[in-house]
């Protein structure tokens, strides 16, 4: 049987209360549970147990050289279900300083941050298949700057995005 979905990311962290507070103002996440140097947050929706978990190795950890001298994680990818989810969480990372791009990927828009230890994440929304047409396929190799009003107009705010890739049957 394949591989139907990620369930969590693990997430080595300075602080973990900071790390907390970052994902609950940044992402909406709720605590489920908490230990010691240790946290397992949930998305506000989510039927996983949790969705990120965030474990303390201290202040004194040097930052991450995945992709620039050493192998590892790029980033994590959350989906949101509208463009105005997604446009009220890019005010929010933007007032918390974290919001480092915003892209259109033609079928996905997407939103990329910096949590507190300088960890890469996306946010996105993905164009539902029966929106996607021949000219969006036809942009998928190509990647503009996110342009979140043209989308809402063209989409409309509250459209339910697709889930995992949006591609038409």
């Amino acid at each position: 049987m394949p591989v139907q979905r990620l369930n969590h990311a693990v997430l080595y962290v300075r602080d973990v209360k900071r790390s907390v507070a970052f994902y609950r103002e940044a992402l909406g996440f709720d605590v489920v549970m908490e230990m010691p140097g240790a946290a397992f947050l949930q998305a506000d929706g989510s039927s996983n147990d949790h969705d990120l978990g965030l474990f303390q190795i201290g202040e004194a950890a040097g930052p991450s050289q995945a992709g620039r001298s050493t192998v590892g994680l790029y980033h994590l990818a959350w989906e949101v279900d509208t463009l105005d989810e997604l446009e009220r969480i890019a005010t929010k990372l933007s007032e918390l300083g974290a919001l480092v791009g915003a892209s259109d990927h033609s079928t996905t828009k997407a939103l990329y941050a910096r949590d507190p230890d300088g960890l890469e994440f996306e946010v996105s929304w993905l164009v539902p298949a029966e929106l996607i047409d021949d000219e969006l396929l036809a942009a998928r190799t190509r990647i503009r700057p996110l342009d979140l009003a043209a989308d809402k107009e063209r989409y409309g705010g509250q459209t339910r995005g697709g889930v995992g890739v949006s591609v038409p049957a």
